[in-house]
């Protein structure tokens, strides 16, 4: 009889990962960027049986927020014509 996989501790990320084009694509950025940001350890990423790269969405969130958190907003950045 073959057991769930969730009783021997593994648990499969299946839809918690994205290839590293849409992660640059959810980002904005490009792909080097996606793995510049990995070598620095902000986005974390797993490999598949297959060997390819994906990156893990709940780092892809907080990427987002850190960035957005360290950009000026824009009326900070905004001169008044007046």
């Amino acid at each position: 009889m073959i057991e769930p996989a969730s009783e021997h501790g593994f648990e499969p990320r299946i839809g918690r990962s994205v290839s590293l084009d849409h992660a640059a694509d959810l980002l904005g950025v490009s792909r080097r960027t996606i793995y510049n940001r990995i070598r620095e350890g902000r986005l974390q990423t797993i490999r598949t049986l297959g060997g390819s790269q994906r990156v893990l969405l709940e780092s892809v969130s907080v990427s987002e927020r850190s960035e957005a958190a360290d950009r000026p907003s824009r009326a900070a950045g905004r001169q008044s014509a007046f």
